[in-house]
This record gives C-alpha cells, structure tokens and sequence, in this order.
C-alpha cells in the first residue's frame, strides 16, 4: 500500500466556472488569489477580477501550456481550467506530459455536470461529444441510436446547425435543452423541439442535451456498400426492443459460415428487424432467403428494410416457428437466433428440413442453450464448430477513444451429413 505526502511546492490545477472567482471554493480561491503567476486558456482571462488578471499569462493550445509550465522558475503557480480539470480536459493532458506527482486538482463543476443538473437527467450512460474538430457525420450516427446525448457545441456546429443537421437525417424522436452561460447570472436554458431550436440563435458558451422521446424508433442511417456486414445503424429497429438485432461483427462471421452461393434458398428463424435475411438475400441473389418473425411490428420492420436495401429476393414470413414454415421449400442454409428458450427446439426441427450438405448456424446467448444445441448437434453432426465471440467496439468520447462492450455471443456451426 502506497501514501502519498502532498507538497506545497506542486502545481495546483484550479477549476473556474462562467461565474468566475465567486463561485469557487473558498480552498480553491485562496490558492488562485495567493498564486505569483496564473496560467491558462484565454477564455480565463475574463473571468478574473482586475487585482488577479494582472498574474495571468494565457497560453494558446495545452502543449504550450506545459512549455510555460516547465519554463516556470520559482514562485507560486496555478494553471486554470474550465470547469473539472479531469473532465476530458487540462488536468488529464498535463499529468500525462510532466507526471501525475508534480500536481494536484482542485475541480470545479463541469458545464456538461451542470447542464444535466439544469435539465434533470442522467449522464450516467449518455453519449458525450465535443463538436470541435469532429466529424459531424460520425457523432450523427452515434446520436442516432443513444437515449441520451451531451454535447459540447462549436462556432462550426452551433446548437440551431446540430439540430438543423439531425433533422436532415430524419432524426427527430429527441428532445432538445441548451444550456448557456451555466453558472453565470445571464444563465439560460432553453428547451424543445428539435424544429424548434433550429430556429433559434444562442451564446457561444453552451452545452446541447438531447433526451430520446419515450418508445421513439430509431432512424436508420445511410445503406452502406457492403454486400454483407453493414453498420447496425442502417437498420431500422424497433424500441424498446432495440439490441435484438444481430451485431454486425457477429453477422458477418455468421453468414461467412452458412457457405451461400449464388442460388441458395435461406431461412432466416427469429429473424428481428430482418439483418441476416437481407444481407444472405444479397448473398444468394439468384436465391431465395425467408425471414420467419412471429411479431407483426418486426414483420413490418423486415419489409421496410429489405426495401432500403433494395433486395427483392427476400420473403417475410409471419407465424410462430416452426408452424410457419411448413409451406416454405427447403433450405440450404439456416440461420435460426438465440434469443428465445426454446432454440434447441427451433435447431432440431429446422435440422430435419434442411437440405443434405446444407448448413446450419446458430448464435445463443445464454450457456443453456449452447448447451442444449450442442448436445443435439453431436448426436447429428461430426463437424459442429463452437465459437464465443467478445467484440467490443472503439468510441471516439470527447478527445479519446473508449471500448464499448458487446454482450458475448456462442455462435454454432454445422453441416447436415
């Protein structure tokens, strides 16, 4: 177990608020106010009453800041940072260049903690991103299917021009906040439609919140190139059942292992919003691929979404299995979802239609039905396959990339003898 003593001679990293001084801890502004020399951003230099901006030297870009940190001679400094220093921001960047143990961080609300406060929601698992210098395409996508988003707004991409721009894409399930000037006496916080803030003009100091309207549907994004392997986003799917579309990652592999060629007849069992019919249809296009969904709103979703993409070859089919296939020819490959308690069931009597030579796959999500398939399969098949796939995809969050896990998948494999 390691102590760490703290030291008078370390460089104190201050959090300041729009409010400015005033709204500091009284810690906090005996050190910024005994300070020889204040470093910081530019926006700081407002912020400070007329005795203190005397002390403040700006600095331009974080790796200046740390050449005039590293320049310093003797005497008391503070760096300051808007709002929490650790917050995707100051503190983070320093400590990284120069050594945690030169510091100590003395935090400040962040603008983006109280704009979720102003607007009482949760950014425990809310989206966040800063507009500068992202692409605006890329955080659009990542809007499309969140609940909740947090965004740090740009002169580029100023509140009206975000909404603006969301509404182009057909994204219009969320209701908007802008938070301006938080902590200040001039604070406002404005709210309502999308439509309606793309109306409307604001401060430049705002954070944007979008809160997804209750049950709203996704709206899919842009049909991708790929014949198989598209983006989940391309997708429309259903709310509050979303996540029950097979991830694009686990889909390629599954439809890598059915082996279609050109004329295959597929049935796809379970089949949600109707992903792995359409892209095995694009596959066997000289074939035919059988979406078998017994809800009549995913049935709907099937049919929209095979019209998205363009694929004629493909035939929604709705009914419970395996009654609902009673009519259909019989395949050379079947892909049946692992989602239900009764997928060893669903794998047994699909087996029993499928073609000799023909493929099966299966992704469970649970150890019972692995379990329960993989006893069925090695009864039937000598080449039963077995994989468990952990995919965890990398998220540009603010200025760094975090890795968002997938729920894991058994996916199975056979060929019918």
């Amino acid at each position: 177990m390691e102590s760490e003593k703290v030291h008078s001679d370390k460089v104190h990293i201050v959090g300041i608020g729009d409010d400015g001084v005033e709204g500091m801890t009284a810690q906090a502004r005996r050190l910024v106010e005994s300070a020889d020399v204040l470093l910081g951003p530019e926006s700081c230099a407002m912020l400070l009453p007329p005795a203190l901006s005397a002390r403040f030297r700006p600095a331009g870009n974080l790796e200046e800041l740390v050449e005039r940190i590293e320049a310093s001679g003797d005497g008391r400094m503070v760096v300051l940072a808007s709002g929490d220093p650790l917050f995707y921001g100051t503190a983070r960047y320093v400590c990284s260049k120069l050594g945690k143990d030169r510091f100590e961080v003395v935090p400040h609300v962040s603008s983006m903690q109280l704009a979720f406060a102003r607007v009482k929601e949760s950014w425990e698992d809310a989206f966040l991103a800063n507009l500068a210098g992202q692409s605006i395409e890329r955080v659009i996508d990542r809007i499309r299917s969140s609940e909740t988003v947090g965004l740090f707004t740009s002169e580029q991409w100023p509140p009206a021009a975000v909404a603006k721009a969301l509404l182009d894409e057909g994204i219009d399930y969320f209701h908007g906040y802008v938070c301006e000037n938080l902590g200040s006496p001039d604070e406002r916080v404005t709210q309502g439609s999308l439509a309606d803030l793309a109306r409307d003009s604001f401060g430049p100091l705002n954070v944007m919140i979008l809160v997804r309207k209750l049950r709203a549907a996704d709206r899919p994004g842009q049909v991708g190139g790929r014949v198989f392997g598209n983006a989940d986003e391309s997708f429309l799917q259903s709310r509050p059942k979303r996540g029950l579309l097979t991830p694009a990652e686990v889909r390629a592999l599954a439809l890598a292992e059915l082996e279609l060629h050109a004329a295959s007849i597929v049935w796809d069992v379970g089949a949600g919003s109707g992903s792995v019919a359409i892209e095995a249809a694009r596959l066997a296009k000289n074939g035919e691929a059988y979406a078998i969904e017994m809800d009549p709103d995913d049935h709907g979703l099937i049919r929209e979404n095979a019209a998205r993409f363009g694929v004629t070859n493909l035939r929604p089919v709705l009914g419970r299995a395996p009654e609902a296939w009673s009519g259909l020819p019989d395949p050379d490959a079947i892909y049946v979802g692992g989602s239900g308690r009764d997928v060893s069931m669903l794998v047994s009597e699909a087996w029993k239609r499928l073609k000799a030579g023909g493929r099966l796959v299966t992704a469970c999500n649970s150890i019972e039905n692995l379990a329960a398939v993989h006893a069925f399969l090695r009864s039937q098949a000598g080449d039963a396959a077995y994989w468990m796939v952990n995919i965890a995809r990398g998220i540009e969050q603010m200025d760094r990339i975090r890795f968002e896990s997938i729920n894991p998948v058994f996916l199975i494999a056979a060929t019918k003898p």
